[in-house]
């Protein structure tokens, strides 16, 4: 074998070409954690402790069920999107720094924050991408 080490010389140099091949630990999460020690005979002859983990569980319930509101960044950003969309004619493309020039309520806005909402906007197929030359042109999607 011309090149690279034959198996039997990476086995002599004790290089283990088997080594965490399919193994996928995953790191136990709190409420793992807590449900583990609610097993155990010591925790559940204390009253004060499995009071204390139960509450902690019901916590971390709490905290994935709750409905997120959007932040006023978000709200704020939503506005801008909307104005955008709806400032831009059909058929026709426009180009990032374009739309910083013509849509007034891009005048303080960076090149990245309004390449960030149209890309948002692609998502949501309000608007396609189009490249030209290597350049990214946008064009509002015709409903």
């Amino acid at each position: 074998m011309s090149g690279g080490q034959s198996p039997q010389n990476q086995m002599e140099k004790g290089i283990d070409t088997m080594a965490n091949t399919n193994t996928t630990t995953r790191k136990p999460t709190k409420r793992d954690n807590f449900t583990a020690l609610l097993n155990l005979s010591e925790v559940k002859a204390d009253p004060k402790l499995v009071e204390f983990i139960t509450h902690e569980i019901d916590l971390l319930d709490r905290k994935n069920t709750v409905d997120k509101k959007p932040t006023k960044t978000q709200q704020e950003n939503e506005v801008i999107k909307t104005t955008v969309l709806s400032a831009m004619e059909s058929n026709r493309l426009y180009s990032i720094s374009e739309m910083l020039k013509e849509f007034p309520v891009c005048k303080d806005m960076s090149n990245q924050k309004l390449s960030s909402l149209v890309r948002q906007m692609v998502l949501d197929k309000q608007v396609e991408r189009v490249e030209d030359k290597r350049k990214a042109f946008f064009r509002k999607v015709s409903a």
